[in-house]
């Protein structure tokens, strides 16, 4: 089992009322009148982590880290690396450039300071990093930031990168290079398809995530795999959202957590830091040219 590709486990730590699907009924003005579940679900899932020996990326909202920074100093001690998830959860494509880069700098700085360790790493609330907003990798690469993932390579309504490489490559910029790890799909028929955790985990048969992670393993590169805390979560309070909402939040909720058991049972993951520093051959990764806008 040592030779086979390790991979990336991800955590989007936010609260159960932070997901762009509830802009309208729990506006970031109201945040916090609702009662705060993260840390405990947080803990669950760094429970599941430590008992299968697994390391993760937190990638960490800066309103969460600074109401509970002793949060972001467990996921530390645990051995897990610190992401940022931006400040206030906004969608990229919804910023100026100049509030994008606030998010960027005021959430790595808080959690470099509580956390002791550099933030390297960046995750887009909802992936919405796509075509046309190119220039958040530049100032990602101004802003130190040295990986991003927040591609995800596939075609769906309201986020995607589709035709994007399906494994880390470098996106080559007028700021630089900056190292992408794309979320996990499943190849089917020449279909990509969504597979790499969060309401997917919940929502399709485990037989099509577990499949995503053996068929990255058959190409010979690591799948990235994500999760919310608030997807543990069965008991949160429900919130007064549409039909179609409701399914994709709620539905399946009291099954993540024996799922996500499995696949740490199955595959070997590992965060972003720990692959790098186990001598990860970044320098042969492919090279793409995306986009020509510099801001």
């Amino acid at each position: 089992m040592a030779d086979r590709p390790v991979h990336h486990f991800s955590v989007d730590v936010e609260e159960h009322f932070q997901v762009s699907a509830f802009e309208q009924v729990a506006p970031r003005e109201g945040w916090s009148a609702h009662p705060s579940r993260v840390v405990a679900n947080t803990a669950r899932l760094l429970d599941l982590l430590a008992s299968c020996g697994a390391t993760g990326t937190f990638f960490v909202l800066g309103w969460v880290a600074e109401r509970h920074p002793d949060l972001v100093r467990r996921i530390v001690a645990g051995g897990h690396e610190i992401g940022s998830h931006s400040w206030w959860h906004q969608r990229v494509l919804t910023l100026t450039p100049d509030a994008f880069r606030r998010e960027l700098h005021d959430s790595k700085a808080l959690l470099e300071d509580i956390s002791g360790t550099p933030v390297e790493g960046f995750r887009a609330p909802s992936f919405s990093i796509v075509p046309g907003i190119e220039w958040a990798f530049d100032i990602l690469l101004e802003e130190g930031y040295r990986y991003d993932s927040s591609v995800f390579p596939i075609q769906r309504p309201g986020y995607g990168y589709p035709g994007a490489p399906l494994g880390p490559y470098w996106i080559e910029r007028p700021a630089g290079r900056l190292l992408e790890l794309p979320l996990a799909t499943l190849t089917l028929g020449g279909l990509r398809i969504p597979a790499a955790g969060g309401g997917y985990l919940r929502q399709f048969p485990l037989a099509v995530i577990r499949g995503a992670f053996r068929q990255a393993e058959q190409q010979r590169r690591p799948g990235m795999f994500y999760i919310h805390p608030w997807e543990v979560d069965p008991e949160q309070p429900r919130l007064p959202v549409g039909a179609l909402t409701r399914i994709r939040h709620y539905r399946g909720l009291a099954r993540t957590a024996p799922r996500i058991q499995d696949l740490l049972g199955r595959f070997r993951f590992v965060s972003v830091r720990a692959w790098r520093d186990a001598g990860a051959e970044l320098a042969e990764l492919p090279v793409e040219r995306i986009g020509d806008r510099h801001v």
